[in-house]
């Protein structure tokens, strides 16, 4: 991947050193690679300023702990990696990735223990997971054949690198000439989509689920977005046919915000198009980032 930065040449931190993009390197032992033992937290930057960086920086080390991983620095000193990282490649809108692999051990083996954590961290320019045609238009969803793991067998809401099972069901939905899958849990209710939470309204009243995901930093900020303005919100179970017959679904995500579903399984979504609560939701969480009220400024 060759992404243009504002710099000429991508600074990357790996292994407690900033390296150019070209001198990134990790080994070909290490448990991330071998077997998808890492943890990792995604955040944007709008404007010189980190969304919500401490909420980030929270959950990741949340899902280290899970996963009893240490991670090489403190939270501060992840942040302060954070920034600098941002610094050294003259960004102001970025997309910031923050990985941290349990490391490589003695041997190759599948052993969790005498492993040595590895801290990488990059950040490009801002970009989204859906195009601006999409965006404005709304996405078309399907019902994914598969189930989303359920939290008995790994739970959702550690933010690991395991990411087969979304990809899989992303692939199945793009393959079918959709644009993104709903994913079920093994009950057939609705849980999250591939690196989305879900949200659905129906008569003035916001849904989303609470079990089976990953608790979205963004969700949680459509939530308090949402009761500002005095919408209700119901956490809770929904299955597919709520969906069909809501008024408005929507999809949150780091990489993009918010994005409105036009179509479920061949299903119109109440008009067909982004619908008042969506079209609200998402001014006022622009309006969020660009103020940097909850945003960490990259230069002090």
């Amino acid at each position: 991947m060759n992404i243009r930065t504002g710099s000429s040449e991508r600074q990357i931190y790996v292994g407690g050193e900033y390296v150019p993009e070209n001198e990134a390197r990790i080994s070909v032992f290490d448990h991330g690679l071998l077997y998808g033992d890492a943890v990792y937290d995604t955040a944007c930057a709008w404007s010189g300023k980190v969304f919500k960086l401490d909420e980030h920086v929270d959950r990741l080390f949340e899902s280290a702990h899970a996963l009893k991983i240490d991670i090489p620095l403190d939270k501060e000193g992840v942040k302060e990696v954070v920034l600098e990282v941002m610094r050294r490649n003259k960004l102001d809108n970025a997309y910031i990735k923050i990985i941290v692999t349990r490391g490589v051990g003695r041997m190759p083996l599948m052993s969790p223990y005498h492993c040595k954590p590895n801290l990488i961290v990059f950040a490009i320019p801002y970009l989204s997971l859906i195009d601006n045609r999409v965006q404005q238009e709304g996405l078309r969803a399907g019902i994914s054949s598969m189930r989303r793991i359920p939290s008995e067998c790994l739970d959702a809401k550690i933010k690991c690198c395991n990411y087969l099972n979304h990809i899989l069901m992303r692939m199945e939905a793009n393959e079918a000439g959709l644009d993104e899958a709903i994913e079920l849990d093994i009950g057939g209710y609705v849980a999250e989509a591939p690196g989305y939470n879900v949200f659905m309204a129906k008569h003035g009243v916001l849904y989303t689920p609470g079990e089976n995901i990953l608790v979205g930093v963004t969700r949680q900020t459509v939530m308090e977005l949402a009761v500002a303005e005095g919408l209700q919100t119901v956490v809770g179970r929904f299955t597919a046919f709520d969906l069909y017959n809501a008024d408005e679904v929507f999809l949150t995500s780091t990489a993009g915000g918010i994005f409105a579903v036009k179509e479920v399984d061949g299903r119109t979504i109440g008009r067909g198009k982004p619908g008042p609560i969506t079209l609200m939701l998402n001014q006022k969480y622009m309006e969020l980032l660009q103020s940097g009220a909850q945003s960490t400024p990259v230069h002090a």
